[in-house]
């Protein structure tokens, strides 16, 4: 299987007595950063193409959250993801011990529709892109955190990729490309590029002449980057090679396609040593045919004891509640080191700052490991 389906470490959990913890309400760590963080939704529509997965649907509709800097705390605090978003990612995981909405009441730490700070062209922008079959949500901690640094965040909901997406009005998508039967190479190409053309079209809504955000003059379009999770990760080698606007791409946790020419702009592959070990099988073989052809700046860092999920919200999430999760590494460290090096690789090629973190291995973070194909320090 080319990417872990959503909430995999989870299947077969279904027998299990429900935690005792499964009434608590889960939340996230705060943010690093200083600013207080707000968070507007969109709803776009792209009329130039058809959907790639529903035959019929003239029209690509995307849901996208904003994340940003905000001038003060709001009085409403955003909501995690909806009730029935909730619902059918844990039906997807086999997860029936917990209450269906759960994750809905997840305490976030973004609060609604709050004004902006920041002065005009100031602020570097990152899309992020989340694993097949997950929605935005499962990157909110991160999120979150690169906004309190300063940083507009746009996450997009791939429609018809994720598990559940709920557009305005109530009515919600499912994963009509979970039901193509055939995941080839060819299959996967389709979905890195139906991504990469989503994230263009969202940086035309966000970047052009008349943004769909009240708050896009902030934006500086000279510092856009993309990042992502698995499919979202893999995607942003495609957006690299499509769209000369994105300065820097993050692949987290994801296994490429074979990259069809040079990546000249920087990029780091963050993983799982579990599975991106050189030499230690077909996923890692993915990023050792890659490496060459990412030409410029680049890195390829590993972390121990985390599983796919760790990189997203939802080992956190599972540990709080008291759901094993395969994960040796606690969530709330493995999000802090996806916070921590992912904004660092952002500080460095956007912001123009010193970050020695990713010159190599240090003593505060045992966890991590600098990799090319011939080996690991």
């Amino acid at each position: 299987m080319r990417f872990t389906a959503v909430l995999a470490v989870l299947t077969g959990l279904l027998a299990l007595p429900a935690p005792a913890t499964a009434s608590e309400t889960p939340y996230l760590p705060r943010p690093t950063g200083d600013h207080p963080v707000g968070l507007t939704t969109l709803d776009l529509t792209d009329t130039s193409r058809p959907d790639p997965w529903v035959p019929g649907v003239q029209a690509r509709e995307l849901m996208v959250s904003v994340w940003y800097p905000a001038a003060a705390p709001g009085r409403h605090r955003a909501q995690y993801m909806t009730p029935e978003e909730s619902r059918l990612l844990l039906a997807d995981g086999g997860i029936t011990t917990l209450p269906p909405d759960i994750l809905s009441t997840t305490r976030t730490n973004a609060f609604t529709d709050v004004r902006p700070a920041g002065r005009a062209h100031s602020l570097p922008l990152v899309v992020l892109s989340p694993g097949f079959k997950h929605g935005r949500g499962t990157l909110t901690g991160l999120a979150e955190d690169l906004a309190s640094h300063g940083y507009v965040v746009a996450a997009v909901d791939h429609t018809y990729e994720s598990v559940g997406t709920s557009f305005p009005g109530g009515r919600v998508t499912t994963c009509a490309a979970c039901d193509v039967p055939e995941r080839d190479e060819a299959y996967w190409r389709k979905v890195d590029e139906g991504r990469a053309k989503d994230v263009s079209f969202v940086l035309d809504e966000l970047t052009g002449p008349r943004p769909k955000w009240a708050g896009a003059d902030l934006v500086d379009r000279s510092r856009i980057a993309m990042a992502g999770h698995s499919a979202g990760g893999t995607a942003a080698i495609t957006a690299l090679l499509t769209d000369p606007r994105i300065k820097a791409g993050v692949d987290i946790d994801g296994s490429p396609n074979p990259v069809p020419r040079d990546v000249t702009r920087p990029f780091l592959l963050l993983g799982r040593v579990g599975q991106y070990t050189p030499g230690s099988g077909p996923a890692a073989s993915t990023w050792e045919a890659a490496w060459p052809m990412l030409t410029g700046w680049k890195r390829w860092i590993l972390v121990d004891g985390a599983v796919h999920q760790s990189f997203s919200d939802l080992v956190l999430l599972t540990d709080e509640v008291g759901i094993p999760n395969g994960a040796t590494l606690p969530g709330t460290r493995g999000l802090e080191l996806t916070r921590q090096y992912t904004r660092a690789f952002l500080d460095l090629h956007l912001n123009h700052r010193p970050e020695p973190v990713l010159d190599g291995p240090t003593a505060a973070n045992p966890e991590v490991s600098f990799c090319d194909p011939g080996g690991c320090s």
